[in-house]
C-alpha cells in the first residue's frame, strides 16, 4: 500500500505555468511563484518582467499532462496588446510573431470558396 504524500493534492491540482528563457548563460526556466496562473503570467509578460522568452510550458500534476502553451499565451498577448494598445517590448513581439507565424494584429485573408 502507498504511503500518503506528504504535499496536500489540493495544492497542485491547477494548471502551473513555466517561461523558458534565454539568457546571456543558456536557456533556462525562470524562478517563480508557486502555481503562476494564467492571468498572472500574461500580465508578467506585458509588463516586461521576462525579456527573451522561448517557450511556455503548461501542466497539472495531478491531472497528469503537460504541454507546450507558446502559441495559446502569443494569442492571448496579442490580444490584450490589441484591445488595450499597448506597447511591448521587441523581443516579446518577436516571441509573439514567431508563435503566430505572422506579424501582430496582421489577419490572414479567409479563402474564397467559388
Amino acid at each position: 500500500m502507498a504511503s500518503p504524500s506528504i504535499i496536500p493534492n489540493d495544492r497542485l491540482d491547477k494548471d502551473f505555468y513555466l517561461v523558458l528563457e534565454d539568457f546571456r548563460s543558456g536557456a533556462a526556466f525562470r524562478e517563480t511563484d508557486e502555481g503562476v496562473h494564467y492571468s498572472t503570467l500574461i500580465n508578467d509578460l506585458l509588463s516586461g518582467q521576462h525579456d527573451q522568452v522561448l517557450r511556455v510550458v503548461a501542466f497539472n500534476p495531478v491531472e497528469g499532462w503537460s504541454r507546450d502553451a507558446s502559441g495559446d499565451v502569443a494569442r492571448e498577448l496579442e490580444r490584450r496588446i490589441g484591445a488595450g494598445s499597448l506597447e511591448v517590448s521587441d523581443a516579446l513581439k518577436d516571441f509573439i510573431e514567431g508563435q503566430l507565424g505572422r506579424k501582430i494584429g496582421v489577419q490572414l485573408p479567409l479563402p474564397l470558396h467559388p
